[in-house]
């Protein structure tokens, strides 16, 4: 059994966080993760900032935003094997076997396709839905506003056709 943990824990860890990132202490801006991809792809392959422009503007954010995914990463896993003891390894998600089908090859495709949809979507809307989702949200910006909006209505839409079943 699943050891749930009430919302409002989260909601008050969630505003911690938040604060944590906007103080001096913390980062001195924003929560988002979507210029670590740009800072980290400029470190592997040793891309020049001045033949790449974008690369001087994540150079400050990108650091810290990698020790954020990392942290974000070990803690699902932390918080999965330890608190709710629901950790598994699975390549198909329970939904998708009720839904679609068994095959690994159609999950890792969909999979693709979807995320590169997400990172054009993300570089469209000038960042990450972590960005504007936590930190848009929290200064009450119009912007995400809007964006939570568009982003709800196209998980609906998208949930109805994707996961479309037939009445019994």
């Amino acid at each position: 059994m699943i050891r749930r943990i009430p919302w409002w824990v989260g909601g008050i860890l969630m505003a911690l966080l938040l604060l944590f990132t906007f103080s001096i202490f913390g980062a001195d801006r924003p929560i988002g993760a979507s210029t670590y991809v740009p800072f980290f792809s400029g470190i592997v392959f040793n891309l020049d900032p001045e033949q790449y422009p974008y690369l001087k503007e994540v150079h400050n954010a990108g650091a810290w935003e990698g020790v954020m995914l990392l942290g974000a990463l070990f803690g699902g896993f932390i918080t999965s094997i330890f608190i709710t003891k629901s950790f598994r390894l699975s390549l198909i998600p329970s939904g998708w076997k009720k839904y679609k089908n068994n095959s690994v090859f159609s999950r890792l495709i969909w999979s693709f396709i979807a995320g590169f949809f997400m990172i054009i979507g993300a570089r469209l809307a000038g960042g990450c839905t972590s960005g504007h989702f936590l930190s848009g949200m929290s200064q009450t910006a119009i912007s995400a506003m809007i964006f939570g909006g568009v982003v709800i209505l196209s998980l609906l839409i998208t949930g109805r056709l994707f996961y479309n079943t037939k009445a019994q």
